[in-house]
């Protein structure tokens, strides 16, 4: 079992050296990978009403992932940098490809990119995407990120995207780089079982999560695919019990498979980043328990 960080976009601030000296703090506790959480544009509560209430809003501070894990590559030596998730289908595939083949290189092969198709439907009109179209999209995107990133050209032909003898240069140090997907929708869990290394998801502690990680294995089977090939990422939350409730939710979730569990520190009412790393410390204490 692998345990990682959630970094604090929300609360951390922008001050670079603190963002740097946090990284380097969570990578010296020795945790494997570090998360980081994606929106570009912040939507205005009214974008909302009667549908549902957002999770964040235009309030809620976000780093870019890419830019933020360029910077922090220089800063660390061996922790992964994980995207949970980067919204694709709202961005132009070929340059997030070409984004992700950069960081790969400069990180040394450290890039974890978790991708999804977001909800955020005002966000994708901000960026003149298309929020109902955004599935099929998606799809296309994934097989021409694919073949960029393991043919120094390629011939693609989609619905949405065509290239002809165009490619990356250079490609990543992965090839293909790693593809995590989130979501727990069956169709989510598909594109998990045909495209990605692992599933970044949230399943309850007891018989509803344990059925959930049964549905994605059932998916795999009828693949052809093994079901212990697919990583699957549990993100705690710090705001959500104490260490005592931690050390028996991740019991649990080693015995159904969940291979990686990472903590995420936001919203716990923590003032400073010592605060976030205290709580990641006992985090890593405990990781260590079950590592012996």
């Amino acid at each position: 079992m692998r345990f990682g960080a959630v970094f604090p976009q929300l609360e951390i601030g922008n001050d670079p050296v603190a963002i740097r000296d946090f990284g380097q703090a969570v990578e010296a506790m020795g945790f494997a990978h570090l998360i980081a959480y994606d929106h570009v544009l912040g939507a205005h509560p009214r974008h909302f009403r009667g549908k549902f209430a957002p999770r964040y809003t235009h309030l809620d501070p976000f780093h870019e992932p890419l830019v933020l894990f360029g910077y922090l590559a220089a800063a660390t030596r061996r922790i992964v940098l994980a995207t949970g998730i980067i919204v694709l289908p709202q961005r132009n595939a070929v340059l997030v490809a070409k984004q992700a083949a950069a960081l790969d290189v400069l990180s040394g092969g450290r890039l974890r990119l978790g991708v999804g198709a977001g909800w955020n439907f005002a966000e994708y009109a901000g960026l003149g995407a298309d929020f109902k179209n955004r599935g099929k999209v998606y799809s296309e995107q994934l097989d021409l990120m694919n073949a960029l990133w393991q043919k120094p050209l390629v011939r693609f032909r989609g619905k949405y995207h065509r290239l002809d003898d165009l490619g990356l240069n250079p490609l990543p140090v992965q090839r293909p780089i790693p593809l995590w997907f989130g979501g727990q929708s069956d169709a989510a869990m598909k594109r998990v079982v045909k495209w990605g290394q692992g599933w970044i998801a949230e399943p309850p502690p007891g018989p509803d999560g344990k059925a959930m990680i049964e549905r994605l294995h059932a998916f795999a089977r009828k693949a052809k695919r093994k079901p212990g090939s697919i990583r699957i990422d549990r993100v705690m939350y710090a705001n959500e019990g104490k260490v005592a409730d931690w050390r028996r939710d991740i019991a649990f979730y080693r015995s159904v498979g969940v291979t990686d569990v990472s903590l995420d520190t936001q919203r716990a009412g923590f003032k400073n980043v010592d605060q976030h790393l205290k709580a990641l410390r006992q985090f890593s204490e405990l990781a260590a328990e079950f590592a012996g």
